[in-house]
């Protein structure tokens, strides 16, 4: 990985040595300028998992990634500074998907100074900074608040996510992982017409106070507050936002591939429409 260029891309002008507050600035600058995406799965060909492709097209601009690119790229960038990274197979649930660590989600800790730190950046609407490894932590990371518990499910621990969000929680396993334990769930996530990642075209920005989601056609953002909701009417400013709020211009993409996505995502929100 170019590390420099990384670091540039994500705004952080320099990491002198690993620290709590080095640590802090660098997870809120990842989720803030890398969004968590799936436009990249539609058009059948999946994605790159290497951490080093990932990271290569994020500094292009031409993708941002789901948890396990995400957190891919983010422990390569931590380890090559200096940090202590584990991974761990989880599992997300959702109000549609029932809560099981079946290594769909690659979760990151991180040792330092004697003391663990849940890291995520790949949750879409989850972290903006990491959290201490502990039973009854509690933050709040506006809009949402967010808990850590024990799992019930697997030796772990268990997220509880705020109640307004996409997410019900993630449990994962305490055990460490490999980076190769998550590549057939990623063929299959990335690949299959069935994987809600290919069915679905979305995008996630987790911003200091509020998350942008925009899923098919729907814009949503999220406050402490309020929920802001638009739809998407003509391709032009699909684009626009894209580019201006989730900072994914897509410069590799053809006029056709930009009509052809178009297209598909508004036939993803007439399906939609169908089934309400």
């Amino acid at each position: 990985m170019d590390t420099a260029a990384f670091l540039q891309r994500i705004g952080v002008a320099a990491h002198p040595e690993p620290s709590v507050e080095a640590l802090f600035e660098l997870h809120a600058a990842f989720v803030d300028q890398v969004p968590y995406e799936t436009v990249q799965y539609q058009f059948g060909r999946g994605g790159p998992m290497d951490p080093e492709q990932v990271a290569q097209r994020i500094i292009a601009r031409e993708s941002g990634g789901y948890c396990f690119q995400l957190n891919g790229v983010f422990a390569h960038l931590l380890t090559s500074l200096g940090y202590a990274v584990t991974m761990h197979r989880g599992g997300v649930q959702t109000a549609n998907r029932p809560a099981v660590v079946d290594g769909s989600h690659l979760v990151l800790t991180v040792v330092l100074d004697d003391e663990t730190w849940l890291v995520d950046v790949g949750l879409g609407d989850g972290l903006l900074t990491p959290m201490p490894l502990q039973v009854g932590a509690k933050v709040r990371q506006e809009p949402f608040g967010l808990a850590l518990r024990r799992s019930d499910l697997v030796d772990g621990w268990r997220l509880d996510h705020d109640a307004r969000s996409s997410l019900t929680g993630v449990d994962f396993e305490a055990a460490p992982a490999a980076f190769a334990d998550f590549e057939a769930q990623h063929k299959q996530l990335s690949l299959s017409p069935e994987s809600p990642f290919v069915r679905t075209c979305s995008a996630f920005l987790r911003r200091a106070d509020n998350i942008a989601v925009v899923r098919s056609v729907g814009f949503t953002q999220t406050y402490a507050d309020r929920v802001d909701n638009h739809i998407i009417e003509n391709q032009s400013e699909y684009y626009e936002i894209l580019a201006d709020v989730f900072r994914l211009p897509l410069p590799h993409f053809s006029p056709a591939d930009r009509d052809a996505l178009w297209r598909r995502v508004w036939t993803q929100y007439e399906n939609f429409l169908a089934t309400q």
